[in-house]
């Protein structure tokens, strides 16, 4: 197990990666936030869903997933049709032109880290796509999943009653 030092230094790594994703979203057309990116890549990986299961990628409230399919629907990205199992839910699909603007912005995308990574060896590339691959899935489903061990400063204690 690593030492303690290590886990804060990755704690600063992660605090300073924001300055990455703040330039990621910089490439962005101004007309497609970040929500927007997520919800087009989404579709595109997973194809066809509902709602709610978008929702349940995104990890956020139904209410911010309406406003995102919204934004998209609106310049033709995305579109919303009747659930035919349950008509009161949507089912989202990727337009002619959503796809277009997915591969737009994967283009963008690669051609920032072509750039930003261009001193770096494919092996390192890879690596690092492995580790955060990794590392991610040591945090799938933590909205659901009790945590495996509670950190030394939260554990809980526990009292008997000669202590009290």
């Amino acid at each position: 197990m690593a030492e303690r030092a290590q886990y804060e230094e990755l704690i600063r790594q992660f605090s300073a990666f924001g300055a990455v994703k703040r330039e990621l979203g910089r490439i962005l057309p101004h007309d497609c936030p970040s929500g927007s990116a997520a919800v087009l890549t989404l579709l595109g990986r997973h194809g066809d869903m509902r709602m709610s299961k978008l929702a349940e990628l995104l990890s956020v409230d139904m209410s911010v997933t309406s406003r995102h399919a919204a934004h998209l629907a609106d310049r033709g990205w995305i579109d919303r049709s009747p659930d035919p199992s349950d008509k009161r839910s949507r089912i989202l699909h990727l337009t002619a032109a959503g796809r277009a603007q997915l591969e737009a912005l994967s283009e963008r995308t690669a051609e920032l880290l072509a750039d930003r990574l261009s001193d770096w060896s494919d092996d390192e590339v890879a690596q690092l796509t492995r580790l955060m691959a990794r590392l991610r899935s040591s945090f799938d489903d933590c909205r659901t999943a009790a945590p495996r061990h509670a950190p030394p400063a939260l554990a809980p204690t526990t009292r008997t009653p000669a202590s009290t």
